[in-house]
């Protein structure tokens, strides 16, 4: 499905291919012989979600682009089933597994592998060739690597990269009616999508 978003539209060229099943939104482009996946949404919220050629965003996946934090993947990339990249930057031949979620103004570095239900937190940058374990958590500038169980010490990095502020643009403790107030607004604006009959190309 192909949506319209903020008057901007998906660009699809010949060579890629979109699952009748899939959606994308907005101003997403897809590079040469990208493969999008049945269930995987491509939503550019007011930032653009761009993709280098031949990837593959798996079943399920869901990349999001956001106004300072746009989605931009790299070159032989895959995005597997479930795999979360919110206003990431994933640079090229970088292997995201199934349920990897990247948080917004992270970096995962060239030919970097995150396993599965790995995390990379809100803007950290995960050197290149780095490998995250299956369910590790990578936080900091340049990020360090934390098993689930050392929660104290991942929340020393965690804290001062400022989730809120970056995912919801609100301090820490902000109330959640609040926050979900202005979450509602901002989710809003696809009240006004228009589906698009026609494959848009370059």
């Amino acid at each position: 499905m192909l949506l319209e978003h903020r008057g901007r539209r998906p660009v699809v060229p010949e060579s890629a291919y979109v699952a009748p099943s899939a959606v994308l939104c907005g101003a997403v482009v897809l590079g040469e012989g990208c493969r999008v996946l049945h269930g995987a949404v491509l939503t550019a919220e007011n930032g653009e979600v761009r993709l280098g050629t031949n990837c593959v965003v798996m079943e399920n996946a869901l990349v999001r682009g956001r106004a300072d934090h746009p989605a931009q993947i790299g070159d032989a990339v895959l995005i597997g089933p479930h795999a979360h990249v919110n206003g990431a930057t994933v640079e090229d031949e970088v292997f995201l597994a199934t349920g990897a979620a990247l948080f917004p103004g992270s970096v995962a570095g060239t030919g970097s592998e995150l396993r599965i239900n790995s995390v990379l937190h809100v803007n950290s940058h995960l050197a290149a060739g780095t490998v995250l374990p299956i369910g590790w958590i990578a936080a900091g500038n340049p990020a360090e690597l934390f098993s689930p169980d050392r929660h104290e010490e991942l929340w020393a990095a965690q804290e001062p990269l400022d989730f809120p502020g970056t995912v919801y643009g609100v301090p820490r403790g902000t109330p959640m009616r609040e926050i979900m107030a202005r979450q509602s607004a901002y989710y809003g604006s696809h009240l006004e999508d228009r589906l698009i009959d026609d494959l848009p190309s370059n």
